[in-house]
Order: structure tokens, then sequence, then C-alpha cells
């Protein structure tokens, strides 16, 4: 999941190497979040218009992650 959204990030931002995804640890109903961290300059590219890009980010990990029989929720810092 975390090679997923890097990769639709680095495809979004200016400053590729600024691109990381942290992971935290299972929740107890077993969803895992993933936290997106660009620069500072790029933070409006990912999240776009009113959110669009955020929300469109999201669909597609959470379609990848329910393949894999998971619950995945990904937060932009």
């Amino acid at each position: 999941m975390e090679e997923l959204i890097v990769a639709i990030a680095r495809g979004l931002v200016e400053d590729k190497a600024s691109v990381s995804v942290t992971a935290d640890a299972p929740a107890e109903d077993g969803t895992l979040t993933y936290h997106l961290h660009v620069a500072e300059d790029d933070m409006g590219r990912v999240i776009g218009k009113q959110g669009r890009i955020a929300k469109a980010i999201r669909t597609v990990v959470r379609a990848a992650a329910t393949k894999n029989d998971m619950k995945v929720v990904v937060e932009i810092d």
C-alpha cells in the first residue's frame, strides 16, 4: 500500500524527494492508517480543489486494500 500511495503522490508534486508515507499500528478493528507527508508548497497539489484529489487518492487506495481484505485510511499531513 505504501508504494501505491508514494507513486500517486510523486506524480502530483514538484518536490518528489519530500514525499514519504508512514503507517500506524493497526487499530482494534484492523484498520491501518497511512500518513502521507509532502512539502508545504505541494500540499495544495495533493489536496486539490475542494479536496477532490485527496478524495480520489483515498478511493484508489481503499479499492486496492479491499482486494487484499484490508481496511485502510489515508491522512495527508
